[in-house]
């Protein structure tokens, strides 16, 4: 009878733990990879660039007939370049959504969960990922849709610069937007876990509160004081100048907020998202 060999650990051998050597930078490639080889995603891509440049370019056209001598010019001008972030904003929460919902769907969240048991740093660097890669589109989309429109403006004289006090700002806010946007789809559709029934609440959000606050305003008065802190209106004050309301002023009950305000309140939304999502995705199974 012979003895069975007992196998030795050497240092080439030795059991390693399954994540160790996934580092959050590996993570990031891999959340990258998944996200862009998604036809949603190009679809999306698409869709944020052409539907920006092409809303501007047709509104630019259709005011071009008109006498804007007497209209500001850098705000005129703001409103030309960010009035595709209305649709935009659309596109970038559903693409937010699909962006994990999709794994749920297929399945695939299991392994990406057995290979990272720890959980929230995939949750953290798929909002890493998806914020970037929005951000970036909408800020292309945003100074593209500027240079397309300029030629019509410079014909009017009445052409604005990048460099116009708080136009480059308020376009770095608006690029801003889309990508919380993404993340705030994103945290929603952890949550849910569902295309559908994440689609659904942040277009709700985004969209539904508009119309509901206006109505329900009309018997309870107060609500028209909420207005300005509802996730598009915050939206909206991110890509817009500053007011000019002199120093200690107080602004009228539902005027738009100042845009660093929008963007604490957008923030705001999305990190209640992600907060509820990194809890669940812990406590529940894959």
């Amino acid at each position: 009878m012979t003895a069975l060999a007992t196998p030795t650990m050497t240092p080439t051998t030795r059991a390693v733990p399954t994540d160790a050597r996934l580092t959050f930078s590996h993570l990031l490639r891999s959340e990258w990879i998944k996200l862009t080889s998604l036809r949603s995603t190009v679809w999306s891509v698409v869709l944020i660039v052409a539907s920006g440049i092409g809303i501007s370019l047709l509104y630019a056209v259709s005011t071009s007939s008109l006498d804007m001598q007497t209209s500001p010019s850098v705000g005129f001008t703001l409103t030309t370049v960010t009035i595709g972030l209305t649709f935009g904003q659309i596109i970038a929460a559903v693409l937010g959504v699909l962006a994990i919902s999709g794994e749920y769907s297929t399945g695939m969240i299991r392994s990406t969960l057995t290979a990272v048991p720890s959980r929230l740093p995939v949750l953290a660097a798929k909002t890493l990922v998806t914020f970037g890669l929005v951000a970036a589109v909408g800020l292309v989309t945003l100074v593209a849709s500027w240079a397309a429109t300029y030629p019509v403006y410079a014909a009017q004289g009445i052409a604005t610069g990048l460099t116009a006090p708080g136009f480059l700002l308020a376009i770095l806010g608006g690029a801003a937007y889309l990508g919380l946007t993404a993340a705030f789809g994103l945290g929603v559709g952890a949550i849910l876990r569902s295309s559908a029934g994440g689609v659904a609440v942040v277009l709700g959000v985004i969209l539904g509160l508009q119309i509901f606050l206006p109505l329900a305003s009309l018997a309870v008065e107060w609500l028209w004081d909420l207005r300005p802190f509802t996730f598009d209106q915050a939206g909206a004050a991110m890509a817009s100048l500053p007011s000019d309301l002199p120093a200690g002023a107080e602004p009228e009950p539902g005027a738009p907020l100042e845009p660093w305000l929008g963007g604490l309140v957008v923030l705001a939304w999305t990190s209640v998202s992600l907060a509820f999502a990194s809890i669940l995705l812990r406590r529940r199974d894959a």
